[in-house]
């Protein structure tokens, strides 16, 4: 009896320590939380375009950039869920001097990904729904990757804007997408998460295939394509946003990618 007495005192101490005021202050960890059937949990949020619907009804501590500290105190939270992204360099150090526990998530794989979710589930209490999620994320993404391996990867660029021309650099989590589909981000030497670059470099990189985050960007590659690899029938918009969200949902965008990308696959 002993064994089964000291594992049930495990148990109930697990669950007492597990987070139950929990603030996200980020869409995509917002997502998780659902993902991991945790959104009970939730106090609050910070906002950054439109919510889902089993959030709606939850108080905002601001949007991007732009921490509403004093409502995040009122929610009295045990557990903050970063991404760095999101809250000022300023406003973080002041979280940091609040000591309230704090998850930090910050992937630049989809492999890190996969980890931060399962560590969220146990920091939530949903410790084998994480672990499942997980499991389940890893397993698809494998798939991909041999389904869309190649010797010799499809070298894309991938727009962000316009005016100024900006891309992803090569230690983003939607450059390890890329690889997944068997491409290769042509600025993957470069470690700005977002940085700025032009039309010539663009041009003496010689995509195979350019990806813009809207449609609208892409009219204008047509007078550069005959300078370069890529043809007008290979100009892409994303095909999901969701893309740009690191959350467990990924893994299906990145799956729409890799059908964008590489369709002889």
């Amino acid at each position: 009896m002993r064994p089964l007495i000291g594992c049930l005192v495990l148990l109930i101490a697990f669950q007492a320590s597990a987070a139950q005021r929990v603030v996200s202050l980020a869409p995509s960890l917002t997502e998780i939380v659902i993902e991991l059937d945790a959104a009970d949990l939730l106090v609050g949020v910070l906002d950054g375009g439109p919510r889902p619907q089993k959030v709606l009804g939850l108080p905002s501590v601001g949007r991007y950039g732009q921490l509403d500290i004093e409502g995040l105190l009122s929610l009295q939270p045990d557990l903050l869920l970063l991404w760095p992204g999101s809250v000022s360099a300023a406003q973080r150090d002041q979280l940091k001097r609040l000591s309230i526990p704090t998850y930090t998530a910050e992937p630049h794989t989809l492999n890190e990904l996969a980890d931060q979710i399962e560590q969220m589930g146990e920091r939530l209490g949903r410790a084998d729904r994480g672990r499942q999620a997980a499991n389940d994320f890893r397993q698809r993404l494998a798939a991909l990757r041999e389904r869309y391996r190649r010797d010799v990867p499809l070298k894309v660029f991938y727009q962000v804007w316009d005016q100024p021309l900006y891309t992803v650099g090569g230690g983003q989590i939607i450059s390890d997408a890329l690889t997944v589909c068997g491409a290769r981000n042509v600025f993957d030497d470069l470690t700005l998460p977002a940085p700025q670059v032009s039309i010539e470099s663009v041009l003496q990189r010689d995509p195979d295939v350019i990806l813009a985050s809207d449609a609208a960007l892409l009219p204008a590659w047509k007078t550069w394509s005959q300078l370069m690899a890529v043809k007008a029938g290979r100009l892409f918009a994303v095909p999901d946003k969701g893309l740009e969200r690191a959350s467990g949902q990924m893994v299906g965008a990145v799956a729409k990618l890799c059908r964008v990308v590489a369709p002889d696959r």
